[in-house]
């Protein structure tokens, strides 16, 4: 049996993987940043990750 311990980040334009055990859960879902599980809340741009446009 394979264990999962990353995951793509659960914001739907972000490209980040994390890991489960360091990612920031809200709702039972897996996020990279605060900004990506406040579903960017108040135009928050970007999780801040280079490369992610999110």
């Amino acid at each position: 049996m394979t264990t999962v311990t990353q995951m793509k980040c659960a914001c739907d334009s972000c490209l980040c993987v994390v890991s489960i055990e360091d990612a920031i859960q809200k709702d039972g879902k897996a996020y990279c940043s605060d900004a990506c599980a406040n579903g960017h809340q108040g135009g928050q741009a970007g999780c801040g990750h280079s490369g992610c446009g999110c």
